[in-house]
């Protein structure tokens, strides 16, 4: 191939030089490998390192005279959208948009992938007219779509539609599958999930009531109610969910665990999920574990600058035992395995026992408790040691025994991380007496307590001024200062609800000489604070120093805190 290319058309070549993808040098030394061994110009490009796929595809749009589209402008058809399943579009990036003349005008991220051409004309038995949208705006022109589409669906549905009764037929698990397998479920259950990862849910809740079936959306900490869908398709739900998470469908009656590996345009979504039998059917939740959303660096954590230095510090500590707490949900997974991001080294054995393994972390040895076949957090943990670790995560510290084993680690060499539940940092220590351990081993082994809370962000697209009382600060020990709070007005990016993701409050108990004196005597809880060095946050200050910043609430942090 030269550089003149087709007949009337640009050559490629020279459409990259003309967007600054590649340089001239480049393209020649890409010519002459591509005479030397043949094969397309822009694959070449790519070999050598100098442009990647998405520059070329771009490219090539240009040079075909392929009609571009902006989404944000261009709002689909509610009966193009209805001829691809979601899964179809978001496996394929793509995006129907309107059905003219018996000819789907389809966005697609690459118009030129002939195998999702290929899907598309089976699936709708139209001709395809193709045009092109970036891919970021088509991910969320697709979350748009689909996500509206699950209320469409279920007002749609018609209660004739795939009716279930479990008692009538003989064989219940053949009937079961047939329910979950029609096309109508399947479709259903792929968008109520897609839409839920659209909205930034962590979990999904599938409850069976007497007359309804409920759906609930737990965003940024809270539960959202959706819409419902028709109860008498309660079975075929509940069998479609247990078969693509693996579980018995024919058991109904002894709680479940399952998992599903959920495709979408952002990478893989594990969904783990749990049921239990109701008086009414079974009630199932699936918690979304979002990879990339999850392992955050420390730095992201939101940690007071001083604070974070200081626990940085604690990290590279040889030995000694770090304690996360806070109640479930408050994001102390997610602090633990940012802190073995932080120091992970190939020079470093680090094993962790987890119930169950959330996250998987590279180059880390991760075991999940299984109860059933003996492996408790006991018995791993003593496990572990045998394995001459350098540092090890205890997934939640819950009795005595594990306390002991966790605490003569790290006075035996090792750098170990756990959590507790507890409603502050220095609660962590009563705690761990209440247990039995004696005082002069936790003064000798703990190193810090990281008490944590989870607070929602105000909404940036509604933020505002907002009016405080007087007595709501004073509550919290201030007084008005001239200091303005915001509050979120609410709006159609954040469900009305004024908020936006979530953000930690914390509280670092630093043990030096002084808290360490004060735990081996058995000092009280507020003596234990007391004796903390002046430079102590309590959770509550921080939030309200968050508030006054702008990032959150003062009824966020209260709630959060219980100070109202």
């Amino acid at each position: 191939m030269s550089r003149h290319g087709r007949k009337h058309e640009t050559p490629l070549g020279r459409l990259l030089l003309d967007n600054r993808s590649i340089t001239e040098v480049q393209l020649d030394g890409a010519l002459k490998l591509q005479a030397d061994r043949g094969g397309r110009l822009g694959e070449v490009l790519q070999d050598m390192g100098y442009t990647d796929a998405r520059c070329i595809r771009r490219a090539l749009v240009t040079q075909r005279q392929i009609a571009q589209v902006q989404l944000q402008e261009t709002p689909p058809q509610p009966e193009a959208v209805g001829l691809l399943p979601a899964e179809v579009a978001t496996k394929y990036r793509m995006l129907p948009l309107a059905v003219d003349n018996g000819r789907l005008r389809l966005a697609m991220a690459d118009p030129f992938d002939r195998q999702a051409l290929d899907v598309v004309r089976l699936l709708t038995r139209k001709a395809i007219d193709p045009v092109f949208a970036e891919e970021k705006d088509l991910i969320e022109a697709i979350d748009r779509a689909y996500g509206s589409n699950v209320a469409r669906m279920i007002a749609n549905l018609d209660d004739g539609d795939t009716q279930a009764s479990i008692d009538a037929p003989a064989d219940i698990t053949a009937h079961l599958t047939e329910l979950a397998r029609e096309p109508t479920v399947v479709n259903l259950v792929d968008l109520i999930i897609h839409e839920a990862i659209q909205a930034r849910a962590s979990d999904i809740h599938v409850e069976p009531f007497e007359k309804e079936l409920k759906v609930k959306y737990r965003i940024d900490g809270l539960l959202h109610e959706m819409s419902p869908p028709p109860k008498h398709l309660q079975s075929a739900i509940t069998s479609r969910l247990k078969i693509i998470a693996g579980m018995n469908i024919a058991e109904r009656f002894v709680p479940q665990d399952g998992h599903i590996d959920f495709d979408t345009p952002r990478g893989k979504i594990d969904l783990r999920v749990a049921t239990v039998p109701t008086v009414y059917g079974e009630s199932i939740v699936l918690r979304i574990l979002d990879r990339t959303a999850a392992l955050f660096g420390l730095d992201a954590l939101g940690l007071p600058e001083r604070q974070l230095d200081q626990y940085k510090h604690l990290l590279q500590s040889p030995h000694g035992i770090i304690l996360v707490t806070g109640p479930t949900g408050s994001g102390k997974t997610t602090t633990l395995y940012a802190s073995l991001n932080h120091i992970f080294s190939p020079a470093l054995k680090i094993i962790t026992i987890e119930d169950p393994v959330e996250y998987r972390l590279e180059g880390v040895n991760q075991i999940p408790v299984n109860p059933k076949r003996g492996l408790g957090f006991a018995d791993g943990l003593r496990a572990i040691l045998r394995q001459d670790p350098d540092v090890v995560m205890v997934g939640e510290i819950r009795d005595r025994e594990t306390a002991d084993i966790s605490i003569r680690s790290a006075l035996t060499g090792h750098m170990v991380f756990s959590t507790l539940h507890t409603n502050d940092a220095v609660g962590a220590i009563a705690r761990l007496i209440d247990m039995g351990v004696e005082p002069f081993l936790i003064a000798s082994s703990l190193r810090a307590v990281l008490a944590q809370r989870l607070v929602r962000s105000i909404c940036p697209s509604c933020k505002q001024e907002a009016r405080l009382d007087e007595s709501v600060l004073r509550r919290m020990g201030h007084r008005a200062n001239g200091t303005t709070f915001y509050e979120g007005a609410g709006c159609r990016d954040c469900r009305q609800t004024g908020y936006r993701g979530r953000m930690g409050i914390f509280e670092l108990l630093y043990v030096d000489d002084a808290v360490r004196d004060a735990i081996g005597r058995r000092a009280s809880s507020s003596q234990i604070s007391a004796a903390a060095d002046e430079g102590h946050v309590p959770m509550a200050e921080d939030g309200y120093r968050k508030a006054a910043a702008g990032l959150t609430t003062i009824s966020e942090v209260l709630r959060v805190t219980q100070e109202g």
